[in-house]
């Protein structure tokens, strides 16, 4: 399957825009599933297609958990497994770029303030690269629109036992990544103002879907959409994390193409989107993730970056080393 995806993919080439422009890639995944892998060697060949990748961020995909023991604490194998991958990248043997310079874990949340000990099992397994952690919250009555890899249930944010493990962030400086669909944003808002304190960085835009009931409604999503945005980035504690949405659930379909979409097209779809947040997020809250290898089902990373850069072309210089680089490195705190 990945290598007929790659042969549909090398259709679309394309020259590198801005080359030198330093990116820190905020949001990407580490997994090796029979369907696929995407471990180290994948992930540098991406890094290495042409764009200034300085280092990225591993957002949990649960992958790598223990095998054994409690089941809470399952979930730190995969920072233990990541913590692996980013130290032999850290070595300088594969390159300048440092892979997993940030680790994102997973922690349920729901297990109330006993989720403490599970937050300071990753933080000894990763001293120096733990940050924080994303309990995915997508969820939709619809059969149609897949519900979150962590089978969460409705109203999950606002639900008392996680907002009391969600307490615990602050204590240990974590921050919290939020991926949910869009008919839930409200429901992140209102997470947000109740825990001011803690830094939200909000995935892929909402998860704006189009797929199941929402298929062929773009035109009467979207107002929703940047209803609900607006009153999010009302939030000062929350940042918007510009990708993602070249998945399935989009709508877009570029995955059901004879060919791959070139960076202008991918840019002329979600231009609407990443101007609204940066409108409302303002600059110093907005950074660009790739989310891959998930939206590689649409697009090369290097057409991807390209794309982003596309949309970021009338910003200042100091503008756009912020959005590419700075800002993810702020948020996440790399070294």
């Amino acid at each position: 399957m990945t290598e007929k995806l790659l042969q549909w993919l090398a259709q679309v080439q394309e020259p590198i825009l801005e080359p030198e422009l330093p990116i820190c890639d905020a949001h990407h995944h580490l997994w090796d599933y029979p369907g696929g892998r995407y471990l180290l060697y994948e992930i540098l060949n991406d890094i290495n297609s042409g764009h200034n990748i300085r280092s990225t961020v591993f957002m949990e995909c649960g992958s790598m958990y223990r095998a054994d023991g409690p089941a809470a604490m399952k979930p730190v194998g995969e920072t233990e497994f990541v913590q692996g991958i980013a130290a032999m990248s850290a070595s300088g043997q594969y390159g300048e770029s440092r892979v997993a310079a940030g680790i994102i874990g997973y922690a349920d949340l729901q297990l109330g303030a006993e989720v403490a000990a599970v937050l300071e099992a990753h933080m000894a397994a990763s001293p120096n690269r733990f940050r924080g952690i994303r309990h995915a919250s997508g969820w939709d009555a619809d059969k149609h629109v897949r519900n979150s890899h962590t089978n969460p249930p409705r109203g999950l944010l606002l639900d008392p036992t996680f907002q009391k493990g969600f307490a615990q962030l602050e204590r240990f400086n974590l921050t919290f990544d939020a991926w949910l669909y869009h008919p839930q944003i409200s429901e992140l808002t209102q997470l947000a103002r109740k825990f001011p304190n803690t830094t939200i960085i909000l995935d892929h835009f909402g998860g704006p879907l189009g797929i199941g009931p929402y298929q062929g409604k773009r035109q009467e999503i979207f107002p929703e959409w940047k209803k609900a945005i607006r009153e999010l980035a009302a939030c000062p504690n929350v940042m918007a994390k510009l990708g993602g949405l070249a998945m399935a659930v989009n709508g877009f379909d570029w995955h059901k193409r004879e060919t791959p979409p070139t960076s202008v097209e991918l840019a002329e779809a979600q231009k609407p989107y990443h101007l609204h947040c940066l409108d409302l997020f303002g600059i110093e809250r907005c950074l660009f993730e790739s989310n891959f290898p998930v939206d590689r089902v649409s697009c090369s990373y290097a057409v991807l970056w390209n794309a982003c850069k596309r949309i970021a072309a009338t910003c200042s210089a100091d503008e756009k080393r912020a959005l590419f680089h700075d800002n993810a490195v702020r948020v996440y705190r790399l070294q």
